[in-house]
């Protein structure tokens, strides 16, 4: 009995060493089961297998070019936001210090095969277990078409970038013609079903500009429906609307 007794405390003080030594950059975990924060997953994106054929495919067609430079782009502490598979993991620089998110555990397995020397965090986009500032760089590939509040997971990274960090992103989005608007728009709720939430149909780069984001023109590109561009926090105004011109200080 004594024995068991001095084995249950050398366990009760091992697992607070280790509690003692995370990392500082990550949040302490809020109330709710992961179950509510991560939300219900299916669909073929979320199917590990299919989604890196899909990916493939797209690579092979010129998205790889886009999402090297993405990462390239990467610098200090980045959250690979989405990781998915981990398709990016190992393109970035050395001086980029990447942490993997997914909510998915299938898809985070694979990537953790893919790249198993980086940290791998399953979360929600819409609820960032990271301090306030954590990261220099957050990198998006095809990400936000799916996120439920894409508002809200906005917000999120803008709090977790430090001021004057970047948000690197790849998405696809709303066609600019009516013709292709419409069809996005009529085939919209049979995709998102299929795929696991993806909406074709999303303006994302209205929706980063309207979260205090300012988009660069730097590296900003469009081919089709597709958009990769870097985007800056907008530093927040001390001073109250202006009138007639000239801004009032408060």
């Amino acid at each position: 009995m004594a024995a068991s007794s001095a084995c249950n405390r050398k366990v009760l003080e091992l697992r607070q060493a280790l509690a003692a030594t995370r990392p500082t950059f990550f949040a302490e975990p809020d109330s709710g089961s992961m179950r509510d924060k991560l939300g219900p997953v299916r669909g073929i994106e979320q199917i590990p297998w299919i989604y890196d054929a899909m990916c493939a495919f797209a690579e092979w067609q010129g998205m790889r070019r886009w999402r090297e430079w993405l990462a390239r782009g990467a610098r200090g502490r980045t959250l690979d936001l989405g990781c998915g598979t981990g398709r990016s993991l190992r393109l970035f620089p050395s001086e980029a210090r990447p942490v993997g998110l997914d909510p998915s555990s299938d898809a985070l397995r694979r990537a953790r095969r893919r790249a198993p020397e980086i940290s791998l965090v399953r979360a929600s986009a819409q609820a960032l277990p990271f301090r306030n500032g954590a990261f220099d760089t957050v990198v998006s590939s095809l990400v936000f078409c799916s996120v439920p509040d894409p508002a809200q997971g906005l917000a999120e990274v803008r709090r977790v970038l430090r001021p004057d960090g970047r948000l690197r992103m790849m998405e696809h989005v709303r066609a600019r013609n009516r013709l292709g608007s419409r069809l996005q728009d009529l085939i919209q709720p049979a995709w998102t079903f299929v795929a696991g939430g993806c909406r074709p149909n999303r303006e994302t780069e209205r929706v980063v500009e309207s979260s205090g984001f300012r988009i660069q023109e730097e590296g900003r590109r469009a081919r089709g429906t597709m958009r990769r561009f870097q985007a800056v926090p907008v530093p927040q105004e001390s001073t109250r609307p202006e009138k007639d011109g000239i801004a009032t200080s408060p």
